[in-house]
């Protein structure tokens, strides 16, 4: 298995987790549950934010993506409708983004639309992260070449390994255990909400 391979896909399990704990963290809300801290909130926005933006969807892009665009034309439409989520995903961060601030800023009456914010993205999210396993991955793993994956891992290899990575990726890796210390359980470690 080549090194970027198991990085893309581990990254993409660390912001599935963060998607599926704030549809938890929501569903939980709307079931009359009590509603946690707003930090939680904050710092899973801020992860699913940032993450994607500045380390996985560029290297995604810059690497995997041009190198099978050169290697074949099987993938051609698969590929720009990615490279356009990740550019629709950015937009859709920041009207998530928006509902949580209007959500904590105007109170309860501006849940649903968060709701409905975070039910758009995670649905999106979804249906991108399988297209690219589903699809991509195993078509890269078929056409490119041992001297593509050399480029390609050496530029995912920063992400692999959070002790000698890239000040970035360390500062991913102490956000994601922010996160799990807010979270109340079953998602995280931190307090039960009061209620």
């Amino acid at each position: 298995m080549k090194t970027s391979l198991n990085v893309i896909r581990a990254e993409h399990r660390a912001l599935a987790a963060i998607i599926h704990g704030l549809h938890y963290l929501v569903e939980q809300i709307r079931k009359g549950g009590p509603k946690p801290d707003f930090k939680v909130f904050r710092a899973m926005v801020y992860y699913i934010d940032t993450f994607p933006e500045k380390l996985h969807h560029p290297k995604e892009d810059r690497y995997l993506f041009r190198m099978l665009h050169e290697r074949t034309q099987e993938a051609n439409s698969v590929l720009e409708s990615l490279e356009a989520q990740h550019i629709r995903g950015a937009a859709l961060i920041r009207e998530l983004e928006q509902a949580l601030l209007r959500w904590e800023a105007g109170g309860d009456a501006f849940f649903p639309e968060f709701v409905r914010q975070v039910e758009h993205y995670s649905d999106f999210h979804w249906k991108h992260m399988r297209e690219e396993e589903d699809f991509v991955l195993p078509l890269a793993e078929r056409v490119l070449t041992a001297e593509d994956w050399k480029e390609i891992d050496a530029a995912f290899a920063g992400n692999a390994d959070p002790l000698v990575g890239n000040d970035l990726q360390k500062d991913f890796n102490k956000l994601f255990s922010q996160i799990v210390s807010l979270a109340p359980p079953p998602i995280g470690v931190g307090p039960e909400p009061a209620g």
